[in-house]
């Protein structure tokens, strides 16, 4: 017992034990420690500059902005056409929201990509829903409204939820292998 433990003691001391050439790699002293320190730092830079705080390029805030615009005009339309065409027009508002949610997730990469549009599609239902002092209102009481205000915001949370787990690297899930 007391020859491992003279062995360990030599070996994290710098000694030359039996062990200590076999399963330390070459150079791997206090040299590579500051190497992988180094390493390690470079790599959080790296992540840090494709993460969420990476900086905003213009390029990037006007996708932010065209795509909160283009997710207002999406609910509006979709606002007219799913009371115009019912269940055909329901259908076709609904994939039109899911088809620019999931567009600006793919088009930014990021989260922020559904967030914007989801932004501007949940300002522009919200404006338009209110009654106006003349009486009129863009969305009635019925069904097919309140599958249109909810499927769209459940549209949102799908797209936002796979954009996120994209980013991070899950792999979707196979039974049977």
């Amino acid at each position: 017992m007391s020859g491992a433990k003279n062995k360990r003691t030599r070996a994290s001391a710098g000694g030359k034990g039996p062990k200590a050439g076999a399963s330390a790699a070459p150079g791997a002293g206090r040299g590579a420690v500051a190497k992988g320190g180094a390493g390690a730092a470079g790599a959080g830079r790296a992540a840090a500059t494709t993460g969420l705080a990476a900086p905003l390029s213009p390029g990037r805030v006007a996708a932010y902005v065209l795509l909160f615009v283009l997710g207002a005009v999406v609910a509006a339309a979709g606002g007219l056409v799913q009371a115009a065409w019912f269940p055909g027009g329901l259908l076709l508002a609904l994939a039109a929201a899911g088809g620019l949610f999931y567009g600006g997730a793919l088009a930014l990469g990021r989260t922020g990509g559904v967030l914007a549009p989801g932004a501007g599609w949940l300002v522009s239902v919200i404006l338009l829903s209110d009654a106006r002092p003349e009486g009129d209102f863009l969305f009635g009481a019925g069904l097919g409204t309140y599958v249109f205000l909810v499927g769209g915001i459940v549209l949102a949370v799908i797209c936002a939820t796979g954009s996120q787990m994209r980013a991070n690297g899950a792999q979707a899930a196979r039974l049977g292998k």
